[in-house]
């Protein structure tokens, strides 16, 4: 299917064609993406947005059921990744963020992973919402994930709990780990450090990036006002007390 393009400006790590590269390896099966499958099938959405839908491993797995699926990513190299995976071809990927949808009147928007978090201006987020809105039918759902602030997931966010040494083909050994940058809560900064190892000289990148940290009755409190009612708020099953799953459904 066609790709729709748009300038953004994403994180390194989606953006860096070597760094996205490793992306589906340091991520492994993506056991976290299953929530997002039953929720779909629970609903019993045909037609789905997903949204930084990054390498497209949800968005390819929606599509090889026989759903159809835009996927939406800022970064052009993690697009790329996705048009190469099995089912791709029966995706619409569009290059760009949420204000670039189409007005599909898709059944069901899905955000997987850190995306709700990026968005830290409350301008961006209230725009993300409304154009969510705009493009989902009368009725239809919106589901996503944030990090419930009590857990302060960034305490682990360290070398030490973060580092690992891949043997990753066409690179060699590769080390990976997370530091810690400034916390100011809402907002947290870090970094993700990558060591080539086995470069003719040794290569370090990295990709920084902000992440905000909703409360659930501030989100709660944001979807309403952007027109959405909550359905339902539950856990992650496979992070319990640690993530917030919102499912929210558009009025008639």
């Amino acid at each position: 299917m066609s790709t729709v393009v748009a300038n953004t400006d994403p994180d390194e790590l989606f953006a860096n064609p070597r760094l996205v590269a490793l992306y589906d390896i340091l991520n492994g099966d993506r056991e976290d993406l299953t929530v997002y499958a039953d929720v779909v099938a629970e609903f019993g959405a045909r037609s789905v947005i997903d949204l930084g839908c990054g390498t497209g491993t949800l968005a390819c797995h929606l599509a090889s059921e026989g759903l159809s699926v835009v996927g939406v990513d800022p970064a052009m190299a993690s697009l790329d990744i996705a048009r190469a995976k099995p089912a791709a071809d029966r995706v619409q990927w569009i290059h760009g963020v949420a204000q670039t949808l189409p007005r599909i009147q898709a059944d069901m928007a899905l955000m997987t992973g850190n995306v709700a978090q990026v968005f830290t201006a409350d301008d961006d987020w209230d725009a993300l919402l409304r154009s969510v809105e705009a493009a989902i039918r009368p009725g239809g759902w919106f589901a996503f994930e944030t990090r419930v602030p009590e857990a302060r997931a960034w305490e682990q966010w360290v070398p030490a709990t973060t580092q690992r040494v891949l043997d990753v083909p066409g690179e060699g050994r590769v080390e990976t780990f997370v530091e810690l940058g400034e916390v100011n809560l809402p907002f947290v900064s870090f970094r993700h450090v990558y060591r080539f190892l086995d470069a003719p000289s040794p290569i370090e990148l990295d990709s920084r990036s902000t992440l905000r940290f909703r409360s659930r009755s501030e989100i709660t409190e944001s979807l309403i006002n952007a027109g959405w009612a909550v359905h339902d708020v539950r856990d992650a099953p496979d992070r319990p007390g640690k993530e917030y799953v919102f499912i929210a459904q558009r009025g008639n």
